[in-house]
């Protein structure tokens, strides 16, 4: 059961996230902050006894942030990347140990910074839909440069417009639906070699 000071969080990271969509719904993507089903699906392809690179894009009030960091291992370095100022500044209290940085377009550029060779795994909350096709397509190249060779890279959207961008830019995409989740949402698992399923 919730204790009430995890009722109020909650609340308020709700709140927060409402009100970050209506004033700017372009980088928010969504009216609600992601569902436990939506959340645990996400972070369920990860081996997280083994991963010791993590990378979050658009971590918003810190849904997935959460659970990265109740699954990571302790040695393990992780760069959160959220583009609203508030947002960021309230995660960064809250997570002391990870490394943050402002814009997905920079990947490429923050990673080096922090001592981050390549990621051993990138989750995405980025509303790539929302984006301009350039930013999509620069977004995705750099998530596939940036992760190892037996990297993985987890996303979620609300339709399945990303799909054929994915394929594209990856060796092996799968993906599942999440009903459970306001609005239903796509999750895709994308890995830069071939796997059989």
């Amino acid at each position: 059961m919730l204790s009430d000071t995890s009722v109020k969080s909650s609340a308020a990271g709700k709140w927060m996230f409402l009100k970050k969509f209506i004033q700017n719904p372009r980088d928010v993507g969504s009216i609600i902050p992601s569902s436990n089903r939506l959340t645990n699906k996400m972070l369920e392809p990860i081996p997280w006894d083994q991963a010791r690179n993590v990378v979050e894009l658009g971590a918003g009030t810190g849904i997935f942030t959460k659970a990265i960091y109740e699954l990571a291992r302790p040695d393990c370095k992780v760069a959160i990347f959220e583009k609203e100022d508030e947002m960021r500044s309230q995660l960064l209290e809250m997570y002391k140990g990870f490394y943050f940085c402002k814009n997905a377009l920079d990947l490429q550029a923050c990673l080096p910074k922090i001592g981050m060779a390549k990621a051993d795994c990138i989750i995405s909350g980025l509303p790539f839909a929302n984006f301009a096709q350039s930013d999509r397509e620069q977004i995705i190249r750099q998530v596939h440069d940036s992760l190892s060779d037996d990297g993985i890279f987890v996303t979620f959207q609300y339709s399945l417009q990303m799909k054929k961008m994915l394929q594209s830019a990856f060796a092996h995409v799968s993906v599942s639906f999440v009903a459970w989740n306001m609005p239903p949402a796509f999750v895709y698992v994308c890995r830069k070699r071939w796997i059989n399923e």
